[in-house]
């Protein structure tokens, strides 16, 4: 008989890579809001970026394939009660999905789009983001979790691998019916209602990264030294993959890399994968590290006042707190700056983020030690609070705290 370890053992070390991921997503969220060349280009164009803002928004890569597999690896861990050998039904798992897909929606077509603009105007583009792609991968992961765990593995890998075949597929070969490739595989504008949404992040591959990340919730539940040398190798095999395939240079991404001006810049271009839609090279350069240092988070005897601990039990609260606290950041840096004025053009959206930047001011945005800076102090400053909520979820075991 398998000897299972402990539960806290392996929720901790998921908590910490989340909030890990969590700590450091708050940094491109700054960078998007507060960065003077986020206004004017990305900083991944190898034509003027330079190596630490590159590197910058590269480590942010990992934000959204650390979410998408922890979801999915939370989702199998909630299925089987905590690890504790008692399943419940897949129709009680199949109903917890769904719920919290389209919660997920609710949340990005009003509180979220509030957060990106701080105005309700019906003229606003609805920027379909995160917590839009979360809920429509819960959502169809409501009915794939009736599939055999065998299938659904099978067919989560393919997506990975096999999605960038599609990539010569344009949406406008599809005409009128364009929005379906736009909500599948390829970012891009969609009308309803009379109104503008923009698809930043298609389907493909998310829910084959959320669906391995269920598959992989087998490995969570087994004998700690076995989970880590599975989960170590997993993630070894998947940086040597990466090597490989973004070497050979032929699939895996539509962008391919090349010599650039200096050696420094032709390793950017190696690393410069392609994130919307995540190819297979960016879902492995990320996956793969995240692996490891999972592997090596499991042995680590975290405090629950550790803040990767902290951060990582409140991911939904804290996604939605820290997007309005760098607005709101912004609003008081705008108007010490501009005065009064500033209100002429701080409640449009971020130039960097499909805003008009013909409303903002010429050299707006500040220098990238300024987004630092804000960032180290935004994430001291929400501590406290996720702390104190990570407590009321810790002790009130209601269900509707589990949707915040």
């Amino acid at each position: 008989m398998e000897v299972r370890a402990p539960l806290s053992s392996r929720l901790s070390g998921l908590d910490a890579l989340r909030g890990t991921v969590m700590i450091i997503m708050a940094l491109d969220h700054v960078r998007d809001f507060f960065h003077r060349d986020a206004m004017i280009y990305s900083p991944t164009d190898l034509s003027r970026t330079t190596p630490i803002l590159f590197f910058t928004r590269w480590i942010t890569h990992f934000c959204m394939p650390v979410f998408m597999f922890c979801a999915g690896a939370g989702a199998y861990l909630w299925w089987r009660r905590g690890g504790r050998g008692e399943l419940r039904s897949k129709g009680e798992l199949s109903w917890f999905l769904a719920t919290r897909g389209l919660w997920f929606l609710v949340l990005e077509v009003t509180v979220m789009q509030f957060a990106y603009t701080l105005n309700l105007s019906p003229k606003n583009l609805i920027l379909l983001l995160v917590l839009y792609i979360f809920g429509a991968c819960l959502l169809l992961m409501a009915a794939l979790v009736q599939l055999p765990m065998r299938l659904l593995a099978a067919l989560s890998i393919a997506i990975i691998v096999l999605h960038n075949l599609l990539d010569p597929i344009a949406a406008d070969r599809f005409g009128n019916w364009h929005w379906i490739w736009n909500l599948l595989h390829q970012p891009g504008v969609i009308m309803g209602a009379g109104r503008v949404a923009f698809v930043v992040y298609p389907l493909l591959p998310w829910i084959g990264v959320m669906g391995a990340g269920f598959c992989f919730g087998e490995v969570l539940l087994m004998e700690e030294n076995r989970r880590r040398r599975i989960t170590l190798r997993l993630g070894l095999a998947a940086c040597a993959a990466f090597l490989v395939v973004r070497a050979i240079n032929i699939y895996g991404d539509p962008s391919r890399w090349s010599g650039q001006k200096s050696f420094v810049f032709t390793v950017l271009s190696f690393f410069n994968g392609t994130k919307y839609p995540a190819s297979l090279d960016y879902v492995l350069m990320t996956l793969g590290p995240a692996l490891i240092l999972l592997a090596w988070y499991y042995g680590r005897a975290f405090s629950v006042k550790n803040p990767l601990i902290v951060f990582g039990r409140v991911p939904l609260f804290y996604f939605i707190l820290h997007f309005y606290a760098i607005h709101l950041l912004l609003v008081l840096a705008s108007w010490m700056r501009y005065g009064n004025g500033a209100f002429a053009f701080i409640f449009h959206g971020m130039p960097s983020m499909g805003g008009p930047s013909d409303v903002y001011p010429a050299n707006f945005g500040y220098a990238l030690w300024v987004t630092y800076a804000v960032w180290i102090g935004l994430v001291i400053a929400l501590y406290p609070l996720c702390r104190w909520y990570a407590g009321v979820k810790a002790r009130n075991k209601s269900r509707w705290l589990s949707y915040l």
